[in-house]
C-alpha cells in the first residue's frame, strides 16, 4: 500500500489550482470537440475513397442515395446520444457521462476500422455517434460549469475551434492517405480516432466534477472546495461562500418552481413557469437549428462533392481544396475568442448571418449563371473559381460567429436544473438538423443543381431578425444572473430592453453581488457553511424547509456567535433575494 499510495499525486488534481485547473479541464474538453470535428470530416474524405467504395458495393450514380444514409445514419446516433445526455448525465455527472461517450466511440471506432460490408459500417457510424452525442452534450456543460465568468465564452469558443482543427487535420489526413491506395487510404484515417480517446482517458479522471452537479446532488462540502480550487482560493473566502450560496438558492428555487420534466413534454408548465423553463429550452435548442440550417454541412460532409459535381473540378483538386479551406476555417475562427465576450453572443450571431447570406447568396448566382448553356468553357471556368472564391468566405463568416456561440449559448441561457437537459436538447437538435442536412444534400445537388443553394440563402437571411427580436445577451453574466433575469418573467421580445441587449453585466447584478461578499466576509465561515445547504430536513416530520426557515434557523442558532445583523443578511440571502 505505501508503495502504490506513492505513485498517485499527493493532493487532488496533482496539486493544480486556478487558471492551471481551468486549463486541464480545457484540454480534456477541447479533446472531446477536436473528436467530434476529426470524425464529422473524415467520412466526407473517405466515401470518395476508391477502396472504401468498391469494398462496400457502393459504386456508380445509383447507390447515391444509400452513400448519403450511410453517412448521415452517423447523425442519428448523435441524436439518440444526446437525447440519452438529458438522464444520463444527472446520474452519473460531467465526467463519467464523457468517459462513458468516449468508450462507446471507441466501439463504434473499431466497427468501422473492421468493416467489409454496409451493415458493418452502419452499426459502426450509429454506435460512435450515441457515444458522440453524449459527449457533444456534456462537455460543454462541464466547460461553462467550471469556468470563471471572464473566461468562460472564450474557452467554449476555444474548444469549438479544436473542433474546427479536428476536421481541418480529418481533411488532410484525407487527402494525404488518398495516394496511398488500398485499404489503408480509409481505415487509417478511420483509426487516427484512438489518439483523442486515449488523450480523453489520461484526463478526464483526475479532473474535478462540475461543482454546481455536485450541489445540485447534495455534495455541498466536495464543491466549496472545488469551487475555491477553481478559483484558487480558500474555502472559506467570502466569495466563494457568497459562489456557493447564489447556486445553492438557485437550486432551490428550481425545485420549488420549476415543472417537472413530464409536464414540459407535455407542453404543460401551469403556475410553475416562474423560470420561463420553456422559453430557454426553445432558445438554446433554436441557436442549433441555426447553426445546423445555415448550411454548414452542405460543404463540411460533402466539399469534395459539392466541388466535384456543382464546380465540376477533379477528384484531387477538390481534395486539396477542401483541406486548404479547412486551415482559412481554422486561421479565421481565431477572430471569435476575444471577441465573444467583446461583442456578445447577440452580435456575433447577427453579424455571421449577415455574411453567411451574402456568400450563399453569391455561390447560388455564381452557380447558376455556370449552368447556363450560353456561356462557354472559358466563362464557366471563371465563374467556377469565384464560387469557390464563396464557399471559402462563407467558412470565415461561420467560423467567426457560427461555430461557437450555439453550443455555448444553451450552456447559459438554461438554469442550473434544466443545464443538463437543454444542452442535450439543444444538442439533439443539432444532430437531427444536420442528419436531415446530410441526408438531402446529395439527392439535392443531383437534382436541383444551383438551385438547391437557395434553401441557404433564405434561411441565414431570416436567422439576423431572429436572433435580433428573440434573444437575450448571456455575455459577462454569470449563470445565476441569468437565472434572477427570467424569475422577473421578461417579455418574449427582447430589443427594447438594455440589460437583456447589453454585451455589458447590467449593474444591478454587480451591485448585488458586491453586497452579498461584503456581508458574507462578516459572518462566521463555518456557520455560513453549515447554513449554505440545497435541503435542511425538519426532524420527526421529514419535509425539507424551505430557504427562509433555514436562514431563520441559523440566524437564531447563531445569534451569540457573531455581531453581524442577521436578520438582514437572511433577507439578503434568503428566499427572498434577487440572485
Amino acid at each position: 500500500m505505501g508503495f502504490l499510495s506513492k505513485l498517485g499525486p499527493k493532493k487532488p488534481y496533482f496539486g493544480l489550482k486556478g487558471g492551471w485547473l481551468t486549463f486541464w479541464i480545457t484540454v480534456a474538453c477541447a479533446t472531446d470537440m477536436t473528436l467530434f470535428g476529426y470524425d464529422q470530416g473524415v467520412f466526407g474524405g473517405v466515401i470518395v475513397t476508391p477502396d472504401f467504395l468498391k469494398v462496400h458495393n457502393l459504386e456508380g450514380e445509383a447507390n447515391t442515395s444509400l452513400v448519403g444514409t450511410v453517412t448521415a445514419i452517423y447523425d442519428i446516433g448523435c441524436f439518440v446520444g444526446a437525447v440519452a445526455a438529458c438522464w444520463i448525465g444527472e446520474i452519473l455527472g460531467r465526467k463519467k457521462t464523457v468517459l462513458l461517450g468516449t468508450t462507446v466511440m471507441g466501439v463504434g471506432a473499431i466497427l468501422q476500422i473492421s468493416s467489409f460490408s454496409v451493415g458493418q459500417m452502419i452499426a459502426g457510424r450509429i454506435i460512435a455517434g450515441i457515444g458522440n452525442g453524449l459527449n457533444t452534450a456534456t462537455a460543454p456543460v462541464w466547460q461553462t460549469e467550471t469556468s470563471q465568468v471572464k473566461w468562460r465564452g472564450k474557452l467554449v469558443v476555444i474548444e469549438l475551434i479544436m473542433n474546427i482543427a479536428g476536421f481541418s487535420l480529418s481533411n488532410w489526413m484525407t487527402y494525404g492517405f488518398s495516394y496511398a491506395g488500398g485499404p489503408i487510404s480509409w481505415r487509417f484515417p478511420l483509426a487516427f480516432q484512438f489518439f483523442f480517446i486515449i488523450i480523453l482517458y489520461m484526463t478526464v479522471p483526475w479532473l474535478p466534477e462540475s461543482p454546481r452537479w455536485l450541489i445540485a446532488h447534495e455534495y455541498e462540502d466536495e464543491a466549496f472546495q472545488i469551487l475555491a480550487d477553481l478559483e484558487d482560493k480558500d474555502s472559506n473566502d467570502p466569495f466563494i461562500l457568497t459562489q456557493h450560496k447564489e447556486i445553492v438558492y438557485t437550486v432551490q428555487y428550481e425545485r420549488e418552481n420549476a415543472p417537472r420534466w413530464l409536464d414540459l413534454l407535455k407542453g404543460k408548465t401551469g403556475d410553475k413557469g416562474g423560470t420561463c423553463t420553456m422559453r430557454r429550452l426553445i432558445l438554446g435548442a433554436g441557436t442549433q437549428f441555426m447553426q445546423q440550417f445555415a448550411g454548414i454541412n452542405v460543404t463540411s460532409y460533402y466539399l469534395p462533392t459539392v466541388l466535384i459535381t456543382s464546380v465540376g473540378l477533379t477528384n484531387e483538386l477538390a481534395r486539396l481544396l477542401a483541406a486548404c479551406n479547412s486551415v482559412s476555417y481554422l486561421l479565421f475562427s481565431l477572430i471569435g475568442i476575444p471577441n465573444v465576450e467583446r461583442w456578445g453572443r447577440r452580435k456575433m450571431l447577427m453579424y455571421a448571418a449577415a455574411g453567411q447570406f451574402f456568400c450563399y447568396l453569391m455561390i447560388t448566382i455564381l452557380l447558376g449563371l455556370n449552368a447556363q448553356p450560353q456561356y462557354g468553357t472559358d466563362a464557366k471556368t471563371k465563374l467556377a473559381a469565384a464560387s469557390v472564391a464563396f464557399f471559402f468566405l462563407y467558412y470565415i463568416f461561420f467560423g467567426i460567429g457560427f461555430q461557437g456561440v450555439p453550443w455555448l449559448y444553451p450552456t447559459e441561457i438554461n438554469s442550473l436544473a434544466m443545464r443538463t437537459k437543454g444542452a442535450a436538447i439543444g444538442t439533439a437538435t443539432n444532430w437531427m438538423c444536420n442528419f436531415i442536412v446530410v441526408e438531402i444534400t446529395p439527392i439535392g445537388i443531383q437534382t436541383l443543381g444551383w438551385q438547391f443553394y437557395i434553401i441557404w440563402v433564405v434561411f441565414n437571411l431570416s436567422f439576423v431578425p431572429t436572433v435580433y427580436f428573440f434573444y437575450p445577451e448571456t455575455a459577462d453574466r454569470t449563470l445565476e444572473d441569468l437565472d434572477a433575469y427570467y424569475r422577473d418573467s421578461p417579455p418574449l421580445l427582447v430589443f427594447r430592453d438594455k440589460d437583456a441587449t447589453s454585451s455589458k453585466r447590467p449593474a444591478k447584478y454587480a451591485t448585488k453581488e458586491e453586497e452579498d461578499i461584503r456581508r458574507a466576509s462578516g459572518v462566521d465561515a463555518a456557520m455560513f457553511r453549515r447554513g449554505s445547504r440545497v435541503s435542511m430536513t425538519n426532524r420527526g416530520t421529514g419535509r425539507t424547509q424551505s430557504t427562509d426557515d433555514w436562514e431563520k434557523a441559523r440566524t437564531d442558532a447563531s445569534s451569540e456567535h457573531t455581531h453581524v445583523d442577521n436578520t438582514k443578511m437572511s433577507s439578503d440571502f434568503g428566499g427572498k433575494a434577487e440572485v
